[in-house]
């Protein structure tokens, strides 16, 4: 029952091979980061023209990896939305192909739901739970009740919690990914609330952070220190970069924190909190949800920084245990 999972959503390309009784065997990641930092944020074009080179030889690295050969594979599970098309489409063919080409049970996972149970790949999480995901493409709370029974609690009306720390980072000169630098920077000045930007609707159990990029740029604006004419950063002082950095992380941390709240009071059943995604590689707002839960006497799960930004491992997972359930996909299978 081994699963080769594939995931192409975005600007990674990966390729896992999990075992249902060990886990997983290997997890091949090549990140793009490098090709799109001089764009401040991922060129579609570029990354499935980068995917196209890469896929065949990151597959080779990961059965290297688990020491197994394409004819061990039972399975072959991939990601089919949400995502780039032209990066899915990588993914979904080369994955077809093989599937066709060898014989192979064909699984689609959705990304959302890999992620959200991508705690599972090394712990062991009650159900039921709530899971908070964010990242730079989506950001929502699921009540997570069994493997693939789950539905969606909130989400994010307009942009999601990674985009505003890249937004924001790319205003301030600083380089992309915007999520660890802004970190960095925030730490130098210990992770003070130094300009109290808005934390939105307090009632509201939604996300939406589109309101919180405008109001962190008219208070740029506000003090001088942004020319909204020429878009120009007038006060590029690394202070004023640490100081927005450092309220811009504790108002995203206040802001989950509050959502969770809502929601563990909505879901007095949920047994523990999982926090995914590629903003959950962020030791500050895993601390402050840490010390929240604890507060409140409730278990608290991250999966390894590994398993949080977009990967394999998390798609051959659900492929495996919808692959149990006989939830196989026919060849029409489509991105979406």
């Amino acid at each position: 029952m081994l699963t080769l999972g594939i995931e192409t959503s975005c600007d990674e390309t990966s390729v896992a091979v999990y075992d249902p009784s060990r886990g997983v065997l290997s997890n091949a990641v090549f990140s793009q980061i490098d090709l799109h930092k001089a764009f401040g944020g991922v060129m579609p074009e570029m990354a499935s023209r980068s995917q196209l080179e890469r896929i065949a030889p990151v597959m080779r690295s990961a059965l290297s990896d688990a020491a197994v050969t394409l004819e061990d594979i039972t399975t072959i599970a991939l990601t089919t939305g949400p995502g780039l098309p032209g990066s899915l489409l990588v993914g979904l063919c080369f994955g077809k192909a093989i599937a066709w080409a060898r014989g192979k049970r064909l699984i689609g996972v959705d990304h959302h739901e890999g992620h959200a149970y991508s705690s599972f790949l090394e712990n062991d999480v009650p159900f039921p739970h709530l899971c908070l995901t964010a990242s730079g493409g989506h950001t929502s709370i699921h009540l997570i009740r069994g493997f693939g029974d789950y539905h969606t609690v909130s989400h994010t009306l307009d942009d999601a919690a990674g985009e505003a720390f890249d937004k924001i980072a790319k205003l301030l000169g600083l380089p992309y990914p915007g999520g660890p630098v802004i970190e960095q920077y925030a730490r130098r000045v210990g992770f003070e609330d130094f300009f109290s930007y808005p934390r939105g609707k307090p009632e509201m159990l939604n996300f939406s952070f589109s309101g919180l990029k405008t109001a962190v740029l008219y208070d740029l604006v506000d003090r001088g220190a942004y020319d909204m004419k020429h878009r120009i950063l007038l006060d590029s002082s690394e202070l004023l970069k640490q100081q927005v950095a450092s309220s811009l992380l504790v108002c995203v941390a206040a802001i989950f924190a509050r959502k969770l709240r809502l929601a563990l009071a909505e879901y007095p059943e949920a047994k523990a909190v999982t926090f995914v995604g590629g903003v959950a590689c962020n030791r500050y707002i895993r601390r402050m949800l840490q010390s929240m839960c604890d507060d409140r006497g409730i278990r608290f799960f991250v999966p390894s920084p590994q398993y949080c930004t977009d990967n394999a491992a998390m798609i051959a997972f659900v492929g495996n245990y919808r692959a149990e359930r006989g939830e196989v996909a026919g060849w029409n299978l489509d991105i979406f």
